[in-house]
């Protein structure tokens, strides 16, 4: 498998566009503890894979992981209190991933000030 574009936004915190079942072994191996997906399932058709097929593999590669899909186009002040509160409840590094990466990105400085 290719390795995802991740970009980092602190030192634990990174981001991804649309990550696959395979790619938790990847993030498993480079040090990532946890995995926020939030990417509604079906967002992009009917070949994207599924937050139960994504959690399932992030589960056997021993991530914690958590599914918080919110619109590309809004982020809710809950969801954005959601974020912030997984950014304090789950082991750290952590590998948050949307269709882009960007929506990850908004949700992380909108929950966290910066």
């Amino acid at each position: 498998m290719t390795a995802p574009q991740v970009q980092q936004l602190s030192p634990d915190v990174c981001v991804a566009p649309q990550l696959d079942p395979a790619a938790m072994a990847w993030a498993a191996q480079n040090g990532f503890k946890s995995v926020i997906n939030n990417r509604p399932d079906f967002e992009g058709g009917p070949t994207q894979p599924t937050s139960a097929q994504i959690e399932a593999a992030a589960k056997a590669a021993g991530l914690s992981y958590a599914f918080l899909p919110v619109n590309g186009a809004y982020q809710s002040p809950e969801e954005i209190a959601r974020f912030g509160e997984l950014l304090k409840e789950l082991p750290r590094p952590i590998l948050a991933f949307c269709r882009s990466g960007t929506r990850s990105g908004k949700l992380y400085h909108a929950a966290t000030g910066t």
